[in-house]
């Protein structure tokens, strides 16, 4: 199959051979005709599978003719869950309409930094938007830009949207957008909450699931290496110079944990730097410059803030703490492995968190073969799994299983059974 036969214009066409494109991916060869078709899609797609592509060439192609109106009409809405996706999602856009004359103006709205430079850009409209939920409110309620001639939403990662919290700033902005419109959803999992967004937003849509074919998924190799907690950095330092990996995206649990260990890296004289949320907008942009273009080996960092990253050709990512939601487990791994390249990920797993990681294999129909590392092999004993075959919070470091947790609703009729007050 090639892009030629889905339907893309010329222009459009050129734009994918200049990209160096060579072929369309699963995600591509479904999503690309339905939505030139005009409806709504609801589409399964795991990270690096070239969903970005998916969708913006099919609407690209559907903008030509109107750009270059004055003022120019909001369009197209694409809504995603970090600053950093939505700039990459924005700067792919752009590359992909260069071809296009004239081409379409793309905006990128973020939050995180001063919302002057965005409401000055917005001056004159904008085509394209690519927006996080509360940073587009916000403009929108300082009158930057109107979403009432909106023809096409895009849902980006919608299962990382809803996640983080932005349920309620999504249902503002349906409530805003024309009734009559496309919708485009895209998510890597679909948990309950997602099947109850994309059932209010769309309408007979057309389903694309890829099949879980060995040739479909990304070529990641994924290891579990037992180890003490204790131990966890002294192995890093290890596997690092063992190995002599270029760069390694390493998660962890925390802010204090990413700093902490990037500086105990730094002093054994390996290039680390940490990455969490409460980085400014201009530390992230310059931290992950600085790993993009191999100055950092290491860089160490939180859900959080790794969200919706894309770093070309990212050989590793290591588990140093255990997602505490298998979903997550999901997006961490698809950091590498993306574009046709392999990856490897590695996931440190100790006494009290074993049985967590089987868990997370269950979840992911995983079996991965405990490995240990000479001169580093574990000397704790597991700790036991309960029926569900989770440890207890008390047990497990990483802060329990998500979604196991005792509520405080719980906790409070517990302490009124046992007859202690409620503070």
């Amino acid at each position: 199959m090639s892009f030629s036969s889905l339907g893309l214009s010329p222009a459009i066409l050129q734009a994918v051979a200049e990209r160096g494109y060579a072929v369309p991916t699963p995600v591509q060869v479904a999503a690309i005709p339905a939505i030139l078709g005009g409806g709504d899609v609801l589409a399964a797609a795991q990270t690096g599978s070239g969903k970005t592509a998916a969708f913006a060439l099919p609407l690209l192609q559907l903008l030509q003719g109107s750009p270059g109106e004055k003022p120019r009409r909001l369009r197209v809405l694409v809504l995603v869950p970090t600053r950093e996706l939505a700039q990459q999602t924005a700067e792919a856009m752009r590359l992909l309409a260069q071809a296009g004359q004239p081409a379409p103006k793309i905006a990128a709205l973020f939050g995180g930094v001063s919302i002057n430079p965005q409401m000055m850009d917005l001056r004159g409209g904008a085509d394209i938007v690519v927006a996080t939920p509360g940073r587009l409110l916000d403009l929108i309620a300082h009158n930057a830009l109107s979403i009432a001639a909106v023809s096409s939403l895009v849902l980006d990662e919608a299962d990382r949207l809803l996640d983080m919290g932005f349920a309620d700033e999504i249902g503002r902005i349906l409530a805003l957008l024309p009734r009559r419109r496309q919708n485009l959803f895209f998510s890597a999992t679909f948990p309950p909450a997602v099947h109850a967004l994309a059932a209010r937003m769309l309408h007979e849509p057309v389903r694309i699931a890829i099949p879980a074919l060995e040739q479909n998924q990304p070529d990641i190799e994924q290891r579990a290496i037992m180890v003490d907690a204790g131990r966890r950095t002294q192995l890093l330092r290890h596997l690092l110079k063992e190995n002599k990996w270029g760069r390694v995206l390493v998660f962890v649990a925390t802010k204090y944990a990413a700093e902490h260990i990037a500086d105990k890296l730094h002093r054994a004289g390996i290039k680390a730097a940490a990455f969490h949320g409460e980085f400014s907008q201009g530390a992230r942009d310059e931290v992950l410059a600085d790993f993009k273009a191999s100055k950092l080996q290491v860089l160490v960092a939180t859900d959080v803030a790794a969200r919706g990253i894309d770093i070309a050709q990212l050989p590793v990512v290591l588990n140093y703490d255990l997602p505490r939601s298998a979903v997550d487990y999901t997006h961490r791994i698809g950091r590498t492995g993306r574009a046709g390249k392999s990856g490897i990920a590695i996931s440190f797993v100790s006494a009290d968190t074993e049985a967590h990681f089987r868990l997370i294999e269950k979840r992911h129909a995983l079996k991965c073969e405990r490995e240990q590392i000479a001169g580093f092999e574990p000397v704790a004993a597991a700790a036991p799994a309960n029926a569900a075959g989770a440890v207890s919070p008390a047990d497990n470091s990483n802060g329990g299983i998500k979604g196991k947790r005792k509520s405080k609703k719980d906790k409070l009729r517990e302490a009124a059974a046992r007859g202690e007050p409620d503070n």
